[in-house]
């Protein structure tokens, strides 16, 4: 398998391709024979009123909230934030939020064999396995961001409401996005509690954590959502039009293809540009692309992966690594043509090469600056969700000059799995 792997990266990457010029895009090339991206630099109109301001937290919808939770504590580094359930008087549901630097995670799951919200969440269940069920932004002018989205025809999941407790209140409203995912938004101005109304001390136990190395992660740098073949447009105007979110990134299957498959991606950000959602979509290929292998066992459109930052990536994966987080394998000979590459680059990458091709660690450059990245294996028996590991030094892409390599590796995973 290893001699396969290197024969296919050893393989020529493909010439540079001109990219359009349309409205005000202007295109990011480089000069070393890498697969490319375009920028967008036109942000549309500032909202006037509303404004988005970070990613608040991620919920999943899990089997089994406590035992999911205690894994993400062990193998990737969260520790134990928060906790609601039978103990503090939530009878349906419990959650289990988990917190590493600002990136919040809460995992969910129903009580009772037959109530309501059960038959919802086990039939979300039944279809998409394990998964990312919502992602949720904090905000300032909740109702100014909910009234546009009304006027522009967004399906409201759930109007504005209120919770409290002793230490506060917080209001929230939920739209529709993407296949059964949604977007919360919170308003936390009044709220001075350990994470939201109801919850409590957590109640996992975890005495293994403080003995592993610390990982390092300080937020979520972006969220990627798989669509169906040519829904992408639409996922992306959905953000545009309602959300009043601006295209900052894509690519085309032009410029990313393999031997087998090929993508299209577009990367939606609000206007401060601190929350990014690249969409993803399979284009035609010979044999089954990792976005379509998603579809299929997602069942619809969904959060693919979570992008996770760090500002020293080494340390972060030899951590993880130390915790047992499997990671995609990356063969020798990227790393051999990489040191080729950078020659000629007017980038200098700080990083041992060494170190970071003995830790499988990517990178992409231009001329102003370079990117690390690396991507475990997927985080649950179906190949669906998983987690990247990033570290930016000046540059604001997202690893179009990795894609090819990253694909034909796992497309070697799929081939093992019997879904290429």
């Amino acid at each position: 398998m290893t001699g396969r792997i290197q024969a296919i990266i050893t393989a020529t990457f493909p010439a540079r391709v001109p990219v359009h010029l349309c409205y005000s895009r202007r295109a990011q090339a480089t000069m070393d024979n890498r697969p490319i991206g375009t920028n967008y630099t036109d942000k549309g109109p500032k909202p006037e009123k509303g404004r988005f301001l970070k990613f608040d937290h991620i919920e999943w919808w899990v089997g089994n909230a406590k035992m999911v939770a205690s894994h993400y504590c062990a193998r990737l580094g969260f520790e134990p934030m928060a906790y609601k359930g039978l103990e503090t008087g939530e009878r349906q549901v419990a959650s289990h939020a988990v917190k590493q630097g600002e990136t919040i995670f809460v995992f969910k799951s129903a009580y009772e064999p037959n109530g309501e919200i059960t038959k919802i969440m086990g039939d979300h269940l039944t279809l998409h396995g394990d998964g990312v069920k919502d992602v949720s932004f904090a905000v300032e002018d909740l109702e100014a961001i909910v009234e546009r989205a009304k006027k522009k025809g967004v399906k409201i999941v759930k109007d504005i409401w209120e919770e409290e407790d002793k230490d506060g209140k917080v209001r929230f409203a939920r739209v529709q996005t993407y296949g059964d995912t949604t977007h919360t938004f919170v308003d936390r101005s009044n709220y001075k509690g350990i994470f939201l109304p109801g919850f409590g001390a957590p109640k996992i136990k975890d005495c293994l954590s403080p003995t592993l190395p610390e990982v390092g992660v300080l937020f979520i740098d972006h969220i990627v959502g798989n669509q169906p073949d040519l829904s992408m447009e639409d996922a992306a105007k959905w953000y545009e039009q309602n959300l009043m979110f601006h295209r900052f990134w894509s690519v085309d299957d032009k410029q990313i293809t393999t031997e087998y498959s090929s993508l299209r991606s577009i990367v939606v950000a609000n206007w401060e540009e601190n929350i990014k959602m690249p969409l993803n979509e399979p284009a035609d290929g010979k044999k089954k692309s990792q976005i379509q292998e998603y579809i299929d066992y997602y069942g619809s459109a969904g959060v693919q992966h979570i992008a996770l930052r760090s500002n020293d990536i080494i340390k972060s994966i030899e951590n993880l690594r130390a915790r047992g987080t499997e990671f995609l394998d990356i063969p020798n000979s990227y790393y051999e043509q990489l040191r080729t590459r950078l020659q000629h680059s007017k980038v200098k990458v700080k990083e041992d090469i060494s170190t970071l091709q003995k830790l499988k660690i990517l990178i992409d450059y231009d001329d102003d600056g370079y990117l690390l990245q690396i991507f475990t294996k997927p985080l649950q028996d179906r190949p669906t969700v998983f987690i990247e590991i990033i570290q930016r030094n000046n540059h604001q892409g997202f690893g179009a000059g990795n894609f090819k390599a990253l694909f034909e590796c796992i497309e070697l995973e799929q081939q093992e799995r019997g879904n290429l």
